[in-house]
């Protein structure tokens, strides 16, 4: 499964030509949501892994689909994996969901 995340300080965000090849009314910022690509999950990053959203910015290029304080880049992990991101001052790490009490 591949998972796109932002590498760098500042957050994820994608430009205006991701949001048109997905055929979604730019919200003026680049921030998406599960409910922009009609997921239902309790994991509101769930859309970093849907198919259309990689399809389109691996067709339009990682630094044209960056948004302004964003630097992208796409993880392939295995599909069975639970997985959550993490951040810290705007760079994220992917995790495996692991057990928590």
């Amino acid at each position: 499964m591949k998972i796109v995340k932002n590498k760098c300080l500042g957050g994820f965000s994608l430009t205006e030509a991701v949001y048109k090849e997905l055929g979604i009314a730019w919200d003026g910022y680049g921030y998406l949501y599960n409910e922009d690509l009609n997921l239902d999950s309790d994991n509101y990053n769930l859309y970093r892994a849907d198919k259309k959203l990689i399809a389109a910015i691996e067709k339009i290029g990682l630094e044209e689909s960056a948004g302004k304080h964003a630097s992208l880049k796409i993880i392939d992990i295995p599909d069975d994996i639970d997985w959550y991101i993490s951040e810290s001052e705007g760079i994220e790490t992917i995790h495996e969901d692991h057990r928590r009490w």
